[in-house]
């Protein structure tokens, strides 16, 4: 057990995604903001006062070695570039720093085994940052789904898109081998929030995609075969309108969350019906999903716990979207396991 009561937070890049994370770690009950860092001069000072202005004590770096030498740094967020998530992930374990690895966690299976071998080595916490989870209305659908309401969980759709916009166009730049395109990007949360709800392992994946000239992806379809006639159908695009929506189909009724990526302003949306004609909608309380992500994990680094979402959800997410990515370049369903 931890005598301290508040985990000690560097964040490594000046990403976009800082707007939400910095402020939830500076309103966490539990953490500190201590420091931030970046490669391009400037940009670690500029990020901070942008999103934390009132944080004139954290240490600003221009280098991200100096963020993980720092001894008072315990913990690192980390929201690098995808195909960088591993290296540093590595990196920061082994300076025996706790990592929430901005998702996804790697782009091969094999890598986060080396990352879950290297935190158990090093007695370190690490987890994959899908920040969504740790919304109340999730908690909220698998209570609807426990009291018997829809019957058994029979299959689940997902689907997220939204118009990419000029300043994130650094997303298509690099193909889907290096971590680049809408599979990487948004199509992992429309995975993980299919996987939520069924206990066992896919079986197979099938999909289809399109491409642009970088090699990256810009919208997919697929469907993932859970075995016993379950299923999960996954669609994204960064060529549609906003939308982040699952919806379970049950033997008795069905369930849908209407706005899985809920801003802390928000009033999130859950309906619900069921073949014997009832129906409900319930408007939920707002909630700060970054927020509560982050005070999950440092309670999970500084208590010792295990936090909700593991490595091996990490690697098993990750298999699927490997296995829909190769499906989609060679037009064959592809087995897992």
């Amino acid at each position: 057990m931890n005598n301290k009561t508040k985990l000690r937070w560097g964040i490594l890049g000046a990403a976009r995604i800082n707007e939400r994370l910095m402020p939830a770690i500076v309103e966490a009950a539990n953490a500190e903001l201590v420091a931030i860092a970046s490669r391009r001069p400037g940009a670690a000072a500029q990020t901070l006062a942008q999103y934390a202005p009132q944080q004139q004590q954290v240490r600003a770096y221009d280098d991200l070695n100096t963020l993980l030498d720092d001894p008072e740094v315990d913990a690192v967020y980390l929201p690098l570039s995808n195909r960088e998530h591993a290296e540093w992930t590595l990196l920061a374990i082994e300076h025996g720093k706790h990592v929430l690895c901005e998702k996804p966690m790697a782009l091969t299976v094999s890598d986060i085994a080396a990352i879950q071998a290297a935190a158990l080595k090093h007695k370190v916490t690490v987890m994959e940052g899908f920040m969504y989870r740790f919304h109340p209305q999730h908690a909220r659908v698998r209570e609807l789904i426990d009291s018997g309401i829809i019957g058994e969980v029979r299959s689940v759709r997902s689907s997220y898109s939204f118009m990419m916009r000029p300043a994130r166009l650094y997303r298509l730049a690099e193909n889907v081998e290096n971590g680049g395109g809408a599979m990487w990007d948004i199509g992992c949360y429309a995975i993980h929030s299919a996987r939520m709800f069924f206990d066992q392992p896919a079986v197979s994946v099938t999909a289809i995609a399109k491409y642009i000239e970088s090699g990256a992806d810009t919208a997919a379809s697929g469907i993932v075969d859970f075995g016993d006639g379950k299923y999960a159908h996954f669609d994204f695009s960064f060529e549609r309108a906003r939308r982040c929506e699952y919806e379970l189909i049950g033997t008795k009724g069905g369930i849908k969350c209407h706005n899985v990526w809920a801003m802390p302003g928000d009033v999130p949306v859950v309906s619900w019906w069921t073949e014997a004609g009832e129906q409900g909608e319930e408007r939920l309380a707002a909630a700060n999903h970054f927020r509560l992500e982050i005070e999950h994990f440092s309670d999970c680094a500084l208590n010792g716990n295990a936090p909700a979402l593991s490595l091996d959800d990490a690697k098993a997410n990750c298999q699927i979207i490997v296995g829909a990515l190769q499906s989609a370049a060679t037009g064959q369903r592809v087995k897992l396991g």
